[in-house]
């Protein structure tokens, strides 16, 4: 079995279970163990932040003792931290098992990264990332369909037997992760280097930007569609539908046009003009009828999904292209930490900005994206020509 087949079917083991947590992970911790949803919501807002510290370090230990190495122990880590949950009940175990998950999760995140920057070429490695995305969004959604079925038993065996099958995808996936070589080029310096390499932060700070598009499909559409618009509740599910099945029908696709940095910065301008395209659309769904407004909502999710994918492409080349050969680990654990801000301090932003602001809110958000997007351009260049210049002075 090849290297991308053996990372697909790693990839695949885990985002099945995963999908089924994401659907109703928060549901059984406030319905079922009796935690109030303000302290879900912390433990996950505190999770998350210390997740994405951790991961950069995490990443940085990959370097040094080797990707696959560190990839397979987190995987049996994140198991670990999900088997807990079927044990825990009270509110500070919950932390500590969520900050292991989150840990577990970014940690592996970046190993991954950099087991994929290493194995294989780059000129491939953005393709290769696209169709690991497609695996990732498939699994999601066989996954989602699973958690709706404990949704619909809503009872805690139900609830339970979703934690344990993902736990059980990541060990799967550890065993998996097994069978690919080892990566012999590693760092040997004890420095974290992305700490100090501000291009590099900033472009990685403009990436987060641009992820505040996964609470905006995953909390605030579906909050606006319900309060604001008269569009019937499913379709709520059929959005999400819509951007699983294109994700991965059209991921590999539009990557295709991404090949270097200046590709890749143009991928991520055309996505940003796209998720402004889509606010605007999203902010026309209100105050019109059901039938128009399902209408609307449909072509706002799809050209949001789009612009995703673009942003997508574009992100991952910027994110290998940009990071040192031999500090890919540490590189994409800090690159990475921007889905970990994103799901952090989206949620509260994005909840006050649209739900508060209605439709000026969707269009300051979506100029947000833009803005963001159309920064990315100078910031890449600023970053290539620092690393550059680093290369010709260690020369």
């Amino acid at each position: 079995m090849g290297t991308t087949k053996v990372l697909a079917v790693a990839q695949a083991a885990n985002s099945v279970g995963d999908g089924a947590f994401y659907v109703c992970s928060a549901l059984y911790f406030t319905r079922i163990v009796g935690l109030s949803a303000a302290q879900v919501g912390v433990a996950l807002t505190v999770a998350w932040a210390v997740g994405a510290v951790v991961g950069v370090g995490f990443g940085h230990l990959a370097d040094r003792v080797g990707p696959r190495r560190v990839a397979v122990g987190l995987a049996v880590v994140t198991a670990g931290a999900l088997a807990s949950f079927l044990v825990v009940r009270l509110f500070w175990a919950f932390v500590v098992a969520a900050c292991v998950y989150t840990c577990g999760q970014c940690g592996l995140a970046a190993a991954r990264q950099a087991l994929l920057a290493g194995l294989v070429g780059p000129e491939r490695r953005t393709r290769v990332r696209a169709v690991l995305q497609s695996v990732v969004n498939g699994g999601l959604a066989v996954g989602a369909g699973l958690g709706g079925v404990a949704l619909h038993v809503d009872a805690a065996a139900a609830y339970l037997a979703v934690f344990a099958v993902d736990a059980v995808g990541f060990v799967v996936a550890a065993v998996v992760l097994r069978g690919v070589p080892e990566v012999v080029a590693v760092a040997r310096t004890g420095r974290l280097g992305v700490l100090r390499d501000r291009p590099y932060a900033l472009v990685a700070l403009l990436n987060s930007v641009l992820l505040l598009y996964l609470p905006m499909l995953s909390l605030v559409v579906p909050l606006w569609v319900v309060e604001r618009t008269s569009a019937p509740k499913w379709v709520v599910g059929l959005l999400f539908v819509l951007n699983t099945a294109a994700v991965v029908v059209g991921q590999v696709r539009l990557a295709r046009g991404v090949t270097d940095l200046r590709t890749a910065a143009r991928s991520v301008r055309q996505g940003g003009v796209l998720l402004l395209a889509s606010c605007v659309v999203f902010a026309l769904s209100a105050e019109v009828p059901d039938r128009v407004a399902v209408a609307v909502l449909v072509g706002a999710a799809g050209l949001q999904v789009v612009g995703e994918m673009l942003h997508g492409a574009g992100s991952w080349e910027i994110g290998f292209g940009l990071a040192p050969a031999d500090k890919q680990g540490q590189y994409q654990g800090f690159y990475g930490t921007g889905t970990a801000v994103a799901r952090t301090v989206g949620p509260l932003l994005l909840t006050t900005l649209v739900l508060g602001g209605g439709v000026v809110g969707w269009l300051v958000l979506g100029a947000l994206f833009l803005s963001a997007a159309l920064a990315m351009t100078p910031a890449v260049t600023w970053s290539e020509r620092s690393r550059r210049k680093m290369i010709g002075v260690a020369a």
